[in-house]
């Protein structure tokens, strides 16, 4: 099975049966960023991946409900910057990698401060991005790297965001793929690679390499504070709640390509 699994920190538990566990081999595994995770799904170049949950509709893709990378209130991955006060975004730089973050910012900024900005792929260089725009969002380790409260902009972590408009937990990625590959036997395998990682999280975060360059400190607050990795109940409500609102967004963008046509 050809397996694409996102190269952030915060998938590592995840994948660390994979790399030094029980299902070692048992998986052909590659690292992308989450939209070429998507993309490789799409055109048949991996059977199962780690998936921006924006995509599953779009992709018609099925997913694995036990494991996946969300979040109860802040994440501290996924950020907002502005430097104009929220309600004046009028352009938005996004990180490249990202999908399921673009769309959860258009959502929150259209439903929570009325401003719909017109959005474009940047790299994520933050002082780069607010020379093009008036927002950059930022995700993943990039992400990780930039500390908050010493910018001189407005920040927003996009978890915390979520949760106190919807006061549901945020699912950002789930292993997802054709039906056909979303099996008894492939939903064991993947909940027991992160169970083994969730076993040994000491391990990871004493590694240097699988802690993605972060200090001890850093790798295990994010990875024990913010991110959590089983889904239950309340994650797959979030999911369902983040899917509707999407499913808007993009039935609204059909509408006005049809329109300016």
């Amino acid at each position: 099975m050809r397996v694409s699994a996102v190269s952030f920190l915060n998938t590592v538990p995840l994948v660390w049966g994979f790399l030094r566990g029980p299902q070692r081999g048992l998986v052909d595994l590659t690292f992308d960023v989450p939209s070429v995770c998507a993309d490789r799904l799409a055109t048949g170049d991996a059977d199962v991946g780690i998936v921006p949950c924006a995509e599953l509709d779009p992709l018609g893709l099925d997913f694995l409900s036990e494991t996946g990378i969300a979040c109860r209130g802040p994440v501290r991955s996924i950020l907002l910057i502005s430097k104009v006060p929220l309600r004046r975004i009028r352009s938005l730089a996004a990180d490249a990698s990202s999908r399921t973050s673009v769309m959860l910012t258009r959502v929150l900024l259209a439903e929570k401060y009325g401003v719909v900005p017109e959005w474009f792929s940047q790299p994520p260089v933050l002082e780069q991005m607010l020379v093009n725009a008036d927002a950059a969002l930022v995700i993943g380790d990039p992400a990780l790297r930039i500390e908050p409260a010493a910018l001189p902009y407005e920040c927003l972590d996009l978890g915390e965001e979520w949760w106190s408009f919807t006061g549901l937990p945020m699912v950002f990625a789930v292993w997802a793929g054709r039906s056909r590959f979303i099996t008894p036997e492939t939903r064991r395998l993947f909940r027991d690679s992160c169970e083994y990682g969730l076993s040994r999280l000491d391990e990871i975060i004493d590694n240097p390499g699988s802690r993605h360059g972060f200090s001890p400190e850093v790798a295990r607050e994010y990875l024990t504070r913010y991110i959590r990795f089983r889904l239950g109940a309340d994650e797959l409500a979030g999911l369902e709640a983040f899917r509707k609102y999407a499913a808007t967004f993009r039935a609204r963008d059909a509408e006005l390509t049809i329109t300016s046509a």
